[in-house]
């Protein structure tokens, strides 16, 4: 759906992002991670023909969005940080307008109102002027004018900012529909909500991309290992012999890719254990607990909280504050 391939942007002498090379695939969800001011608005603006790099290339559905931004423009859907409303209009006129705009005749815009307004959830809204919405109704219109003409790619550019709690479980339930249907690009300082979004993320620092992959992926490569919890079903007393004549511990330990084995508190009844292993190791390790006699009550894959992985890969000097400069 989208690569690109060295991209950089400059204001003046000052570099705002890049060099920034990466690929998106089509159905994917990718989340964009960073400080403020590292770029991330930067690369969404121009990911949307909003903003011209000053150097590299860009394609979005097969079309290069330098020679032709019209027509990527029908191919992407945007939200941008502040969503583009007109507080005078009531909701259905806007939706009407952003439908216009984009070459949508009559018939085809009232199909397709129909359809945006379910998504989105404000057909009950369509008459309010749209100064009189709620910030999380205003947020639901820009989502609903991105997609009024159904692109194949959307870029949502903090679509959680300044919502309530309540808001923000709204709105990501409606990341959760667009993800179904589209290609989508969004960037979030909210930590939750791209983790429980997202499929992939991008960690960006001083313009440039320092990481990506899963937040799994991204966990592994903090700890230098994947790690998993296990908990065991002791038979009488919950003391535990020296770790070498553990008999768990010795069966864990023979499972192939396992690194190391430490004994966590024993619960009632139970003993648990951290395991460091490399790769997925969770299926062997169930099948031969199970094989040895013991009863697994427990086994789960552990990872740092994406909060610590993200502060451990971006910089924090606020340092590269340029999202702010103008185009």
């Amino acid at each position: 759906m989208l690569r690109a391939d060295r991209l950089v942007k400059y204001y003046g002498g000052k570099r705002a992002l890049g060099p920034v090379s990466f690929e998106i695939g089509a159905g994917e969800t990718v989340g964009i991670l960073g400080l403020n001011g590292v770029g991330k608005t930067t690369l969404l603006r121009i990911v949307a023909t909003d903003l011209r790099p000053s150097g590299g290339a860009i394609e979005i559905d097969g079309v290069d969005a330098l020679r032709d931004p019209h027509a990527v423009r029908t191919r992407i859907g945007f939200l941008p940080q502040r969503p583009p409303l007109y507080p005078d209009m009531t909701v259905g006129e806007y939706l009407s307008f952003a439908g216009r705009l984009r070459g949508m005749d009559d018939a085809a815009l009232k199909r397709r109102t129909a359809v945006v307004e379910e998504i989105t959830h404000i057909g009950h809204m369509r008459n309010e002027l749209v100064r009189h919405l709620s910030l999380g109704y205003r947020q639901r219109v820009g989502v609903a004018q991105a997609i009024i003409h159904d692109p194949a790619f959307l870029i949502l550019d903090e679509p959680t900012q300044g919502l309530d709690p309540a808001q923000v479980v709204e709105m990501r339930n409606m990341i959760r529909d667009l993800k179904a249907r589209y290609t989508v690009l969004i960037s979030s300082h909210n930590l939750p909500e791209i983790s429980e979004s997202c499929d992939r993320l991008m960690v960006l620092d001083a313009g440039r991309i320092v990481a990506t992959g899963t937040e799994a992926t991204l966990s592994e490569r903090l700890l230098g290992a994947r790690r998993v919890e296990v908990v065991v079903r002791t038979a009488g007393s919950d003391s535990t012999p020296p770790d070498a004549a553990d008999p768990v511990a010795a069966c864990i330990r023979a499972v192939a890719g396992v690194r190391e084995v430490k004994q966590g508190e024993a619960e009632a009844g139970a003993r648990a254990y951290t395991v460091s292993a490399e790769g997925d190791v969770r299926a062997e390790l169930c099948r031969a607990l199970v094989l040895a006699g013991f009863d697994v009550l427990r086994l789960s894959e552990t990872r740092e909280k994406l909060e610590t992985i993200f502060l451990q890969l971006v910089a924090t000097d606020g340092a590269h504050d340029v999202d702010h400069l103008p185009a």
